[in-house]
């Protein structure tokens, strides 16, 4: 743990009781001392509090930046207006996915956050493939954090005046409980919420001063895992890497109209060609979240067969769903396979699966 890179918070995590793990480089809270269950459910009735500082945060300045950034994400960027933000896909030239990301206009500029365990390789992709009139800046003297949960908007109101009119998906320079932060109206849960960016300095006085209201509760990773599988939300370097396209992940909604085959700026970033000749006909296997039959939980890494035992999948995420009451799991099926009984292969049992559309809990973003 002391080679591992803290966060701004790491010592009101201390403070807070915290178990510590490794994660993409750092020491993080995995849990508190209610556990990983009463957290879940924390969030989902009331307001969860969580470190997201390990992310990176990148700046990017100067002309053309929206023309810029089509060039290499298969979203409409152009069309995006001031101080709102999008989910965003960095792709390879087979198309498959390097990261996923959320990419904002400030106005004056754009800002970015990546994943924490990609995020100095995607600056240093991006800057190979931005122009070098395009300003970058990895910002490492900012904290982020994310309140979430259904009371999360009323306990904004009260530091932030100007929060409670955000809906999902707007940016906003706002001033919180005295500290000048940029905001947004997102997060990783399902659940209504912000993602607050503070100066590190300040990150800690912020955070207690979030958590001394009784609706707001400290989250580890544990309870994030489970609360974005129930949403149905993918897991970089799980659920999707760069052997994954859109196609096959399931992303295909998050290709902008505009930039999909056949639309007005359709093509012209990485991989382009690879996802027009896939998107049609599809691939061969398709990301699919799973109901499971019975209680025994399904993990990463279990074997899909069909009736005759042979491979037709694999989990990428699996877990208890404590929402649902229930085990909760998601991974890549064949599509040759899917209107067929499946099976995960747990402990040398074969438990029903079944792929289901919808996410296991309704995303209750604000959206107006």
């Amino acid at each position: 743990m002391s080679d591992l890179l803290k966060t701004p918070l790491y010592d009101l995590h201390q403070k807070l009781g915290a178990k510590m793990v490794p994660f993409a480089g750092y020491a993080m809270p995995v849990q508190y001392a209610e556990g990983v269950l009463k957290e879940h459910l924390a969030t989902r009735d009331s307001a969860g509090l969580f470190d997201v500082s390990h992310m990176g945060q990148i700046r990017l300045t100067g002309e053309g930046i929206a023309e810029a950034l089509e060039k290499v994400l298969p979203q409409d960027v152009i069309g995006l207006g001031e101080n709102r933000q999008r989910y965003g896909l960095l792709t390879n030239e087979q198309g498959g996915i390097l990261d996923d990301l959320m990419f904002s206009n400030c106005g004056d500029h754009f800002m970015l956050v990546v994943n924490a365990a990609c995020k100095h390789e995607d600056f240093a992709w991006l800057r190979s493939h931005l122009p070098d009139s395009i300003g970058m800046t990895l910002l490492e003297d900012r904290a982020l954090l994310a309140l979430q949960g259904p009371k999360a908007r009323q306990v904004m109101a009260q530091l932030a005046p100007g929060a409670e009119q955000m809906v999902f998906m707007d940016t906003a320079d706002l001033t919180v409980a005295g500290v000048d932060c940029w905001v947004s109206c997102s997060g990783y849960t399902g659940e209504d919420g912000y993602e607050i960016s503070v100066p590190a300095v300040q990150a800690q006085a912020l955070a207690e001063t979030l958590l001394d209201n009784e609706a707001v509760s400290a989250i580890g990773l544990g309870a994030r895992d489970s609360l974005r599988l129930e949403a149905g939300l993918c897991l970089y370097g799980h659920d999707i890497d760069d052997s994954k396209t859109p196609v096959t992940a399931n992303l295909k909604w998050a290709v902008s109209k505009v930039r999909r085959p056949g639309g007005e700026r359709a093509g012209g970033y990485p991989g382009a060609e690879v996802l027009a000749s896939q998107w049609q006909e599809g691939g061969d296997r398709q990301r699919v979240l799973l109901d499971i039959d019975g209680r025994a939980p399904v993990r990463e890494g279990a074997q899909l067969v069909n009736e005759q035992g042979e491979s037709v999948g694999v989990v990428t995420s699996g877990g208890f769903g404590p929402s649902v009451g229930k085990p909760v799991a998601m991974g890549y099926v064949n599509v040759s396979a899917l209107d067929s009984p499946v099976y995960a292969e747990v402990r040398k049992k074969n438990i029903p699966v079944s792929p289901r559309s919808k996410p296991f809990v309704e995303q209750r973003y604000f959206r107006g």
